[in-house]
């Protein structure tokens, strides 16, 4: 285990705070929203609770929330935990309990759940070779690690997973890798596999680093056909043989309108459309660095982008988690830089936004004071309250410790 890489995205973070971000765009009124930290996180001595959530939380029938740390514990490689109604956090596993780490470490995706409750996630840090793994967690909190990354000669297999995973209707989990598969140097560019409920790992499709991308921190969505969708530098599509097909080249347009740099993975709806976020790109949001704020996508079933919203500064910049889609096509989803309030402040800690289907964008909340968090990466779970109420649910690094768990409740307004 003598190879570690760390995570890329402060390196993207910090390439946009350093734009003088300015300018203003049209966006809806904001709507009666009320914004609550449920969780800070290393509020026990050591950090034991977890610290640094860099996912997002899924939520059981009981209103529990479940999710995960890359760093904190009692080894400080991470957690699995669940908060539940009462803002009570339990520590359901701490990662690096066994001896080499072997149990996995560093968890920087959130976790599934299965309907008899079990929890399953990956790791970018330890198993048997250190380059990560694939683990399930039981509702006693028993972890069995279901595949060790790199257990094939030059890592054809995949290794150092940072996103999370998918689970077909037979148990089949999908997801992806940073590095590993068959590449021109020595890493590779990551592979798309999938994990059969006996451990079985299948390499559906290795990265070249060429049109077809390579290197992906988001995982793969699938449709009923068992067509895998998902952004590595272009959005791709993956039929069930392996095959894959190109659907979008971002930066296709002059200065990057359309967008460049998609960091998350897309979503899709009842119609076959996929939508998605870009760190940078669209109009430059400072004269000084021409790279742009970011832009909310739409690519129909025929590859045609459409650019519903582009970020410019104060209403939020750089997105770099995915997006929810809303009952109403509405899409949510956080930056983690902008949504500053006046010329005098920082270029802010990120904001919520919401984007309906005609591009008009509502800032739903701006990161602002040092004990809400800021910087949010992770997608937002969304739970319709009641008729009129919906909650989000999040996390975001900072607060009054090392990273918070946060609720953004919005009420219909007349």
């Amino acid at each position: 285990m003598q190879k570690r890489f760390g995570l890329l995205l402060p390196v993207v973070a910090a390439a946009i705070a350093l734009l003088t971000l300015s300018g203003t765009q049209a966006a809806a009124q904001e709507p009666q929203t009320k914004y609550s930290v449920l969780y800070n996180f290393c509020s026990q001595p050591n950090c034991t609770d977890g610290r640094y959530p860099n996912a997002g939380v899924i939520r059981d029938e009981g209103g529990n929330l479940y999710g995960t740390t890359y760093q904190g514990g009692s080894t400080g490689y991470g957690v699995v935990f669940k908060l539940d109604p009462s803002r009570k956090e339990t520590v359901l596993y701490n990662f690096c309990s066994q001896t080499n780490c072997t149990d996995g470490g560093e968890s920087y995706a959130g976790v599934i759940r299965d309907e008899a409750g079990n929890l399953y996630g990956t790791t970018s840090y330890g198993g048997s070779h250190g380059y990560g793994v694939v683990f399930k967690l039981d509702p006693s909190g028993k972890e069995t690690v279901l595949y060790n990354f790199c257990s094939q000669t030059n890592c054809t297999d995949g290794e150092i997973p940072y996103a999370g995973l998918i689970r077909d209707e037979d148990g089949n989990l999908y997801g992806t890798t940073y590095f590993g598969g068959i590449a021109p140097i020595y890493d590779g560019y990551g592979v798309v596999f999938k994990l059969d409920p006996s451990g079985k790992e299948t390499v559906l499709h290795t990265f070249t680093g060429g049109a077809d991308g390579g290197n992906l921190y988001a995982g793969v969505i699938r449709d009923e056909a068992g067509n895998l969708y998902g952004s590595s530098g272009a959005v791709f599509k993956l039929d069930p043989s392996g095959k894959e097909t190109v659907l979008y080249n971002f930066c296709s347009q002059t200065n990057c309108t359309d967008g460049s740099v998609p960091f998350a993975g897309v979503i899709r709806d009842a119609a076959g459309n996929l939508y998605g976020t870009t760190v940078l790109g669209g109009d430059r949001c400072s004269p000084a660095f021409p790279y742009g704020c970011g832009v909310v996508f739409k690519l129909d079933p025929s590859g045609k982008e459409t650019v519903l919203y582009t970020f410019t500064g104060k209403h939020g910049a750089g997105p770099q988690g995915g997006l929810t889609l809303g009952d109403d096509g509405s899409l949510y989803g956080t930056t983690s830089n902008g949504g500053y309030r006046s010329a005098l402040d920082d270029p802010g800690r990120g904001v919520v936004f919401k984007v309906d289907p005609e591009g008009k964008e509502t800032l739903l909340h701006a990161f602002n004071r040092t004990w809400e968090g800021g910087a949010p990466f992770g997608v937002l779970l969304m739970h319709n309250d009641s008729p009129s109420s919906t909650s989000l649910y999040g996390t975001a690094n900072g607060g009054l410790g090392y990273g918070v768990i946060f609720k953004v409740m919005l009420t219909a307004t007349e």
